[in-house]
């Protein structure tokens, strides 16, 4: 039961973090939404359903499940922006870990792209 717990909890955080990135630029949905479908399939089908069937939250796990591609350009861009937008907040930052943290989110993203792109 504590283990559906946690998985609840961190699915309801990772949710909370895709609808910002959703809204942010520079900061991924997909990931973190797909993060959530997985924490939600392991504690409470319910909201498994209700998420990958969410008007607004659904497609960007639905599109990911179907193996969208996105055009290599695209990519590029957005990883440069990325990019430049995660170096100025690390530069505005003052502690160390949320440098570090966003860094890795940095790479886990540039990494998702660049799997997720095609040429075009």
């Amino acid at each position: 039961m504590l283990v559906r717990v946690f998985f609840a909890a961190a699915g309801l955080v990772l949710v909370g973090l895709g609808v910002l990135g959703i809204m942010l630029p520079g900061l991924p949905a997909t990931p973190f939404l797909l993060l959530a479908a997985y924490c939600f399939a392991k504690s409470f089908p319910r909201l498994h359903h209700w998420l990958v069937t969410h008007p607004w939250l659904g497609p960007y796990i639905r599109a990911a499940r179907t193996g969208w591609r996105i055009p290599r350009r695209q990519a590029l861009q957005t990883i440069a922006v990325l990019w430049i937008s995660m170096s100025i907040s690390a530069w505005l930052v003052d502690r160390w870990w949320v440098r570090g943290l966003l860094l890795s989110i940095a790479v886990g993203v540039t990494i998702f792209l660049e799997r997720r792109s095609r040429s075009n």
